[in-house]
């Protein structure tokens, strides 16, 4: 995979890169010391500054910042942290190249040539904001509220997602987060046991842990990645059930290269070897679970051999797995996954590893799913207006739900759809706020319709990315080491040591440089241009913080005395709480017309000459956001895409080989990448890391760079419980010296 940097490299990178002069040494006179030429003459001066929260991922680890006259030289953990303590990863390093990356949006810009295609002009936030505001308020007086798409991500973006949704009156509200990401988990979970899961699993004090497609090791959330070594340092199992040779394969005790799509058909078969041979948790199931017998009726005929043949395993491995894990239960960690949409039937595979978790007991017991109790904090957010469902496009003619367990928002499907067709009604209006929908959406080319469509497009970001492209006025914000906003909570990982909770609020580590904003800025003087200034609950940034902490008893003064964390003795997590209960086989999902109990629904197989393109993470990338870094690009420049040895070396291909892709609706990548052969991927499949290849010259560093697999996902397919995108539907061949090559089968 073409991380070949080492650590000594990357620091002597980071160390160069981290200014924007040329570093030629400077001996004082007086002291005889080098001095940096960050440095004023004769100054040496460094301070540390607690309260950062970072967020170059969303796992928002705990910071400090070391800063020189106002500069920002060095990021580390904030060592008061019980969660990622005094470490942090190469993205959380990064965060200073972030910071001060030249490409950096810095002033307001209006579009004054066309969307996709864009001509800059630099303006003034008055008339930015002015042309905002009253393009706004002429799509809202034409077409309604309902006429407003909002496409938000990100801590910044919660404020004016809750001002456009909750007080603007649209539904058309659509988080990649939930959408393209973990809502289909989250749904899944709450029909299950009544509670989003997270991923708070005790893997310190697991004796097995199972993952089905979750890369721990190369998502790099550092807490996450430290219980789940603790874990297997303590001596627990792992089982790993992946079409790839992944960085957690590669340090499991039984790796099931499983045929794509099928994962639910496998844990069906765990399920009910389980139930046929009596090595399930009776007495949990008899007192925490509803249904038993209708969901064992219901998962019967999916025996090992089965279930070998659907998913292309062998059924002595698939046995050997539920052996393992009866024997180790209830100490077991089935993990939920985060990023889990992934073929179109993902609510029922998701259900499947809910039910797994309760056959085995393992619910709030040391080693499997136990939700730290974290502390409460406050949240401000804009009055509620009761907007009905009259245009919430997720409710039929007779108020039904088209998706009954759709994420929080509307299926971003069902926006694009209206906003095409105009039916039911017209969307002509677009707020695009941190998230990046060219490149994270499946149909790249429909959104991109979409887009030109609009009557206006405003977009709000730190970086210029491919969907800042298509906007008529682009608006620069503050990064997260710029800005008061978020408030992280939580509980150490390791439950078995003393119970404690802690808080943090994001603060400022510099001062914000050129004309950039934060979120509570931008959202309230849009809001007095479309008429809700007395409704505005908050006048600053620094003031939602506040007011956040006040329902803890905190302040940011107690919090920068405290080092930036607030730390307070916690509660006994473990113990099922009475009113817990699993639904293993659930009326309600039945009664909108699915399977009642985990059922497995087949996918579409690769057609003949093509693999299924799957792809994901990488230690030094959060997908596109961190592409333009110039010490992340260093080490990780292009993203290769793997191929079995055995399929390579019939088509010809050796490793390093440069080549195109196309799918199976024709449609080709613009850039190209290398090869990289390894029998650790399936023959029918093969892979990418997701979010190369951005198409906007602004990035100097990301254009152009590696392969853009979203441009490659084209077929459509919708959840159909929860209306969430699959994303891992398309077949691809590859392209060597303009010669379209088959892949055997």
């Amino acid at each position: 995979m073409a991380f070949n940097l080492t650590r000594r490299r990357f620091l002597q990178s980071a160390s160069l890169a981290a200014v924007s002069v040329p570093l030629a040494k400077v001996v004082s006179a007086e002291t005889g010391l080098v001095e940096s030429p960050l440095e004023a003459k004769g100054s040496l001066k460094e301070e540390t500054v607690p309260g950062g929260v970072c967020e170059m991922c969303f796992w928002r680890c705990q910071l400090v910042g070391k800063r020189r006259e106002g500069r920002l030289i060095k990021l580390e953990g904030n060592p008061k942290s019980i969660d990622n303590g005094s470490q942090i990863c190469a993205r959380g390093n990064a965060g200073i190249q972030l910071l001060y990356d030249p490409d950096r949006l810095k002033y307001p810009l209006k579009n004054v040539g066309e969307r996709g295609n864009p001509v800059w002009k630099r303006i003034s936030w008055d008339e930015a904001l002015t042309e905002c505001t009253t393009r706004l308020k002429g799509v809202i007086d034409k077409y309604g509220p309902q006429g407003i798409s909002v496409f938000p991500h990100g801590s910044t973006a919660k404020y004016p997602m809750h001002f456009f949704e909750r007080t603007v009156g649209t539904h058309n509200v659509s988080e990649a987060s939930f959408f393209q990401c973990r809502g289909i988990r989250d749904t899944a979970y709450l029909a299950t046991i009544g509670k989003a899961p997270g991923e708070k699993v005790d893997m310190p004090n697991a004796k097995a842990i199972l993952l089905v497609g979750s890369h721990i090791g190369e998502n790099i959330h550092v807490s996450h990645v430290k219980a789940y070594i603790q874990g297997l340092q303590n001596g627990a199992k792992l089982i790993v059930v992946d079409p790839r040779y992944s960085a957690s394969a590669a340090k499991a005790d039984i790796w099931v290269k499983i045929k794509p799509g099928t994962d639910t058909a496998f844990l069906l078969a765990i399920m009910n070897y389980l139930v046929q041979n009596k090595k399930f948790d009776a007495d949990f199931i008899d007192n925490y679970a509803d249904g038993f017998d209708e969901f064992a009726a219901g998962i019967k005929d999916w025996t090992i051999e089965k279930a070998a043949a659907e998913c292309d395993v062998p059924a002595a491995q698939i046995k050997e797995v539920a052996e393992l894990l009866a024997a180790n239960a209830p100490h077991v960690s089935v993990h939920p996954g985060r990023h889990v949409s992934w073929y179109g039937n993902d609510f029922q595979r998701q259900r499947s590893l809910a039910c797994l978790t309760a056959l085995l007991g393992a619910y709030y017991v040391k080693g499997g799913w136990v939700p730290g109790k974290g502390p409460k904090v406050g949240g401000i957010s804009w009055a509620k207006h009761d907007h009905g469902v009259e245009h919430n496009l997720n409710y039929d003619e007779d108020e039904e739900r088209r998706y009954p367990y759709s994420p929080p928002g509307t299926p971003t499907e069902l926006i694009r759809d209206a906003a095409l067709t105009g039916k039911p009604y017209p969307i002509k209006g677009c707020v695009i706020w941190g998230q990046n929908p060219i490149q994270t959406i499946p149909g790249q080319e429909k959104m991109k319709e979409v887009l030109k469509q609009m009557d206006f497009v405003m977009c709000v970001d730190v970086m210029p990315t491919d969907a800042t492209m298509w906007a008529d006025i682009l608006l620069p914000e503050v990064s997260y080491l710029e800005r008061y906003d978020h408030i992280q909570t939580g509980t150490q990982w390791d439950f078995s040591e003393k119970n404690q909770q802690y808080i943090a609020a994001r603060m400022p580590l510099v001062e914000p440089m050129f004309e950039r904003k934060d979120q509570v800025f931008i959202t309230n003087a849009i809001a007095t241009g479309l008429g809700h200034k007395e409704e505005i609950p908050v006048q600053t940034a620094e003031e939602m913080v506040e007011k956040n902490l006040a329902v803890a008893g905190l302040s940011l003064k107690q919090l920068r005395e405290e080092g930036g964390i607030h730390i307070q003795e916690g509660k006994d997590p473990y113990g099922v709480p009475e009113d817990f209960e699993v639904r293993l086989y659930n009326e309600d999902i039945e009664d909108y017309g699915f399977p009642g109990v985990p059922t497995y629904i087949p996918v579409e197989q690769p057609p003949a000459g093509y693999a299924r393109l799957l792809y994901g993470r990488v230690p030094v990338h959060t997908f596109n956001r961190s592409q333009n870094n110039a010490w992340l690009h260093q080490a990780m420049p292009s993203n290769p895409v793997w191929i079995n040895d055995e399929t390579a070396k019939k088509m010809g291909l050796k490793d390093g080989d440069t080549v195109g892709l196309i799918n199976s609706e024709g449609f080709k990548s613009r850039t190209t990448t290398t090869v990289k052969v390894t029998p650790g991927i399936r023959k029918d499949a093969v892979y990418m890391a997701h979010g190369y290849g951005s198409t906007n010259p602004l990035l100097s560093v990301a254009v152009n760079s590696g392969v853009d697999d979203q441009s490659l996902i084209t077929k459509i397919a919708v959840d159909p419980e929860t209306g969430a995108h699959g994303m891992r539907n398309n077949f691809v061949k590859l392209i060597k010296d303009d010669k379209v090559l088959d892949i055997p089968a």
